[in-house]
């Protein structure tokens, strides 16, 4: 069956879309197409690549974007449309008019998430927003065959019988095809591998590092969404201790891993991550690494066999954990190796695809889901 995965906003590269959704169904003998952004050329194997393009705006990517997203699809010939962008609900809609089989894929909770977002100035265009995306997805949601969330949170918005629970959990033949990377390591090295904004906490560990005074050193992989923040980071004292290298492809990311000491992820208490599932968490516990995280109560029991616990907003709290790690070396690599035990036997996407498979046989099928959570 001929089946093709959307996106208008993620890179073509992108870990959940491509490395493990896409190739585990092309693994599985679906005949897979991809739709998406391709900035540079990809070994793509049997899975065949349609460039949607880059667009300047947010406004030009919905209209355009959309429209050539329309074009592509009929080029694919596929059976079942499966799209991972809320602004794409539209085209998911129209494609399912035409008699496609659609899935929605919900990485994040967007309408919590537009609360948070720093290029809405004015609080109440975000509660409109957030209102707005919350009514769409409700109603636009009716029409499609299956709905994947990415998290247990996510999937009560939607009905049950259409949606699935498919966590972004790390897939451990990609954790184990990592490229080696130049990196000579002098002291202790914690790691930050993702989107770079003001509530995932970035500042205040750059604060936290100077008040170690070269004790500790941080890997910063990523892309920065804001230039002042960026600019407000580099001028941190503790910049100095900081290596930053940008966006780095996935098997990079993974060698920067492989170097490290500690894995970060202090995020602020946003409700949209209160109950999130980071991936790079998961990532981090694969590769025997302690987690510094930040302490929300839902965090502490998943992941408070392998972590140390953070107030993200304060440096001192960073401080203190970290040290704890640095000055007892038994104990840290005890944290990591439970992180690395509980991704083997129970986070893994090797797990986790069953329920995919599940979902594209019952709706090719049958046209219907049915699902059990």
């Amino acid at each position: 069956m001929k089946v093709c995965h959307i996106t208008t906003v993620h890179k073509a590269t992108d870990g959940r879309i491509f490395y493990k959704e896409c190739r585990s169904l092309q693994q599985k003998g679906y005949e897979v197409s991809l739709i998406a952004p391709v900035h540079e050329p990809i070994d793509a194997g049997e899975i065949r690549l349609f460039n949607v393009g880059t667009y300047k705006s947010r406004l030009t990517r919905i209209i355009l974007g959309g429209y050539k997203v329309l074009q592509l699809s009929k080029k694919t010939g596929a059976d079942l449309f499966h799209f991972h962008d809320p602004e794409l609900m539209p085209v998911g809609c129209l494609l399912r008019i035409s008699g496609k089989k659609v899935v929605y894929d919900v990485h994040e909770d967007l309408p919590r998430q537009l609360l948070y977002k720093d290029w809405i100035r004015c609080r109440l265009i975000k509660v409109f927003l957030s209102r707005m995306v919350y009514i769409c997805e409700k109603f636009f949601s009716l029409f499609y065959n299956g709905i994947v969330t990415a998290t247990d949170d996510i999937s009560r918005k939607f009905p049950p019988k259409k949606t699935i629970v498919l966590k972004n959990y790390p897939s451990m033949e990609l954790i184990s095809d990592f490229s080696c990377v130049e990196f000579n390591k002098s002291t202790f090295t914690i790691i930050y591998a993702g989107g770079i904004t003001k509530i995932r906490g970035i500042r205040e560990v750059i604060k936290a590092l100077h008040i170690m005074e070269g004790k500790v050193k941080l890997i910063l992989l990523g892309e920065f969404d804001d230039d002042g923040y960026k600019m407000s980071c580099q001028k941190e004292e503790g910049w100095r201790y900081v290596h930053y290298f940008g966006w780095r492809p996935i098997q990079e990311v993974y060698g920067y891993m492989k170097k490290a000491d500690a894995g970060l992820v202090a995020l602020y208490p946003a409700k949209n991550f209160l109950t999130s599932l980071p991936v790079k968490a998961f990532e981090y516990m694969a590769y025997e690494l302690p987690l510094v995280i930040s302490g929300f109560p839902f965090w502490k029991d998943v992941f408070g066999s392998c972590s140390v616990f953070v107030d993200p907003q304060d440096p001192e709290s960073i401080v203190e954990s970290v040290e704890k790690l640095i000055n007892d070396e038994k104990f840290r690599k005890g944290l990591g190796a439970a992180g690395s035990e509980l991704v083997s036997s129970k986070f893994s996407w090797e797990k986790e695809q069953k329920k995919l498979f599940s979902l594209y046989e019952q709706i090719l099928n049958d046209g219907n889901r049915v699902v059990e959570k």
